[in-house]
């Protein structure tokens, strides 16, 4: 997948930008504070809808301003097709393709896959479980156009269960009959999930391993690991047992703390290195070159899977990585063959020299 050409208006501090892209290289070079990271944000918008900063839609609108659109023109191996996204501040965020608006979001997801190195990685490790559950989430829903539609179904009915105990709770009353109503599309749809994050996480793992060989050097192994309340006990014969007696064996607990304490909206990831948590024993140097060996293993299953060529998003990482993991990922580039890249950075020179190194084509754009 190729994104030819991106057209922004209104999009967080820019007014109105417009860009014709290298197919392999593009670098983004500016000041801080410019909006460098905006535009590859813009980018992360056409592969799965949303900002990666979390920010929620609306706020992505310039300020004073009534709406904002992000255009592209992509070309893949069979079509070229034409993606917009508006958001409004009086209406729905539309995704379109040629014109054509997605009945919902979980049928773009995965069209044009990305993956996205930043600082803000290293929240993976420091930070409680939901953003490595939500990073899961994101590579898998990429390879899987259900997943994400099995993932807010489950989700709907987990909030519509706590809604149902808190107001057992604030009425003073009980009805166990009326709360099993959410058990069945709870089990239905979590079992699912809970399967293909656990076959998924058990091909990521490898990947990540032998590329943090490869960019470490070290001795050391590291793992990725699937934590969750249905592992213990799981019977593929019968899938559905193991959830079922979550929900039975926790209901006095539920109906006192008012809220579902387990279930798979609980996962977590597990980073380990030689077999302890690598945000207790790593390094920094360790912490970041896992955090590269993830994100590119990330790239490569997406790419096995779907057999489409992610776009690669590289925000302001050389000011964050020694010279030695800069060589290390643009020599891996190079090898893997990841497709387009975008890169942003706040000197041009040594955005140039890094180029060189990648020996590809390539356009610098001064923002």
């Amino acid at each position: 997948m190729i994104i030819k050409k991106l057209s922004l208006y209104n999009f967080k501090n820019h007014s109105e930008k417009k860009f014709e892209f290298s197919p392999q290289i593009n670098c983004f070079v500016g000041n801080n504070g410019v909006g460098k990271t905006n535009i590859l944000d813009a980018l992360h918008y056409l592969s799965v809808g949303k900002s990666f900063l979390g920010n929620t839609d609306l706020n992505n609108i310039k300020n004073d301003e009534l709406f904002f659109t992000i255009d592209a023109e992509i070309q893949s191996d069979n079509s070229q097709d034409i993606i917009k996204i508006l958001q409004s501040k009086e209406a729905k965020k539309m995704i379109k393709k040629n014109d054509k608006s997605y009945d919902r979001l979980a049928d773009h997801i995965g069209y044009l896959p990305s993956v996205m190195i930043s600082p803000y990685d290293s929240n993976l490790i420091s930070d409680s479980g939901e953003s490595r559950r939500k990073f899961l989430d994101s590579m898998i829903s990429q390879t899987d156009s259900e997943y994400l539609f099995d993932l807010i179904q489950y989700q709907k009915t987990i909030q519509q269960r706590n809604a149902l105990l808190k107001y057992f709770v604030k009425n003073r009353v009980w009805d166990k009959d009326s709360l099993e109503i959410y058990n069945e599309p709870i089990i239905k749809f979590g079992t699912k999930i809970f399967i293909k994050r656990k076959e998924f996480v058990k091909k990521l793992n490898p990947i990540v391993q032998n590329f943090y060989q490869i960019i470490s050097g070290g001795k050391e192994t590291v793992s990725v690991i699937y934590d969750s309340h249905l592992t213990d006990g799981f019977d593929a014969s019968e899938p559905y047992k193991k959830f079922d007696e979550l929900l039975k064996n926790n209901l006095d607990k539920d109906r006192m703390l008012t809220y579902t304490s387990k279930g798979i909206h609980k996962d977590d990831l597990l980073f380990e290195m030689d077999s302890a948590l690598i945000k207790k024993t790593g390094s920094q140097g360790q912490q970041k070159s896992f955090l590269i060996s993830l994100k590119l293993a990330q790239m490569s299953l997406i790419k096995e899977l779907t057999k489409k060529t992610p776009i690669l998003l590289l925000d302001d990482i050389f000011d964050k990585l020694d010279d030695s993991r800069v060589s290390q990922l643009i020599e891996l580039v190079n090898q893997e063959n990841f497709g387009q890249i975008f890169i942003t950075d706040t000197h041009r020179e040594r955005t140039e020299n890094v180029v060189k190194k990648i020996n590809e084509e390539s356009i610098i754009f001064e923002v």
